[in-house]
């Protein structure tokens, strides 16, 4: 039975489920104390937007984000504050609370009931996870194989392999599978660090960021361009279409079977604040992956002649790429290894510090300018989707 589960030297499993219900209550009636209204209030209202309408469900997920995820001004989460003023708290319980700070958000596919747990596959990072609820067996009642779950999951300490649900549960029978796999596929694409959870798909997405950068420098012939943004939409888009008829060739059954949606139209097209920039900077890096940077040509010359360090425009676009978050070291470091003897000079003029060297202090200056860049480790800017969810969004069973 599910409840004679237990981790090594650990309690029986349904001691520890019981254990969080407790503890989840009381992190919950935390949170929505009046300590956090100032953070949690705006959140609600915003996705209530102007009708002031907020489903039960929605509220819950907002909620449990934000108990579990969301950065306080001081870095911390509500977790955080919870164990740090609790000090009534076990080691055990401190370890179960602290294991909530990094849920796993997918969209599962049911698998099987295992007695008191449902063993679900998440399609965004293709593992597979046995699934208790702290409400009891009641919690998946209705639930049945081959249907789909919208969730977040935490672990349950001291019992290796065990999950939680956490926060809003929506359930999808498999009659949805098409829209299913098709929300899948945006959350995997728009959050490829999901998909990174699995250890393979890192692996497997540095190797085809590889194989897609190599076919990028052979068709654009280069890995590094400087074109107005109308030239490289035109380009990327040509780019995008190349693979695609690629992709048909390899698999002529599927060619038979139809072309591939979007096959010729526009599949790219750059946001406002890149399509108004004089020229746009496309880079396909072996480690950052493909990046786009407006203005870019702006500083090549910069660094080709430092003496425009002087002139506002310049001056003011090298310190908004040395002050961004959205922009990682890469560009700054291109131009760098581009122009070593003029390099030294743009950043003691900019920073007005005669000093200063590339070699010497360069490093430095990024880790300091970016931190977040180096808080973790590099993934591969490609996300490689499981066989299942494959198989679902081509609409096969």
């Amino acid at each position: 039975m599910a409840d004679a589960v237990q981790g090594a030297g650990g309690p029986p499993l349904a001691g520890l489920i019981e254990r969080s219900a407790e503890l989840k209550g009381q992190l919950v009636t935390f949170a929505q104390s009046a300590r956090f209204d100032r953070w949690l209030t705006p959140l609600l209202l915003e996705a209530a937007g102007p009708a002031r309408q907020l489903d039960e469900g929605e509220a819950i997920r907002i909620t449990d984000h934000f108990i579990l995820r969301y950065r306080l001004p001081d870095g911390s989460t509500v977790v955080d504050r919870f164990v740090a003023g609790r000090k009534d708290l076990t080691p055990s319980d401190r370890e179960m609370v602290l294991g909530w700070r990094d849920p796993v958000e997918g969209i599962f596919e049911i698998q099987r009931k295992d007695g008191d747990a449902v063993v679900l596959l998440n399609l965004v990072d293709d593992l597979e996870y046995r699934t208790h609820s702290n409400v009891g067996r009641a919690a998946f009642r209705g639930v049945a194989k081959g249907g789909f779950l919208h969730t977040c999951l935490v672990p349950v300490h001291s019992a290796d392999g065990a999950w939680l649900v956490t926060g809003a549960m929506s359930y999808y029978p498999r009659s949805s599978a098409t829209d299913i796999a098709q929300a899948a596929l945006e959350l995997a694409t728009g959050h490829p660090e999901l998909v990174f959870r699995n250890p393979d798909k890192i692996e497997q997405g540095w190797q085809r960021m590889r194989e897609d950068r190599a076919a990028f420098v052979k068709f654009c012939g280069g890995d590094e361009l400087v074109l107005p943004p109308a030239e490289a939409e035109d380009l990327l888009n040509a780019y995008y279409r190349h693979r695609q008829e690629v992709a048909i060739a390899e698999q002529p059954g599927r060619a038979r079977r139809g072309r591939l949606p979007g096959l010729d139209l526009p599949v790219f097209e750059f946001p406002r604040e890149l399509a108004d920039s004089d020229t746009v900077g496309v880079i396909y890096d072996q480690v950052d992956g493909l990046n786009f940077y407006a203005d870019y040509g702006t500083l090549l010359h910069l660094f080709a002649d430092p003496t425009l360090t002087g002139r506002r425009r310049h001056q003011d676009l090298l310190r908004s790429y040395l002050r961004e978050e959205t922009i990682a070291p890469l560009p700054i470091r291109r131009l760098a290894a581009a122009h070593p003897e003029t390099v030294d000079e743009v950043f003691r003029r900019l920073l007005r510090k005669p000093g200063f060297t590339w070699s010497e202090h360069g490093e430095a200056l990024m880790r300091r300018r970016k931190p977040w860049y180096y808080e973790n480790e590099p993934r591969p800017g490609v996300s490689v989707i499981g066989d299942r969810l494959c198989r679902l969004a081509a609409g096969r069973r």
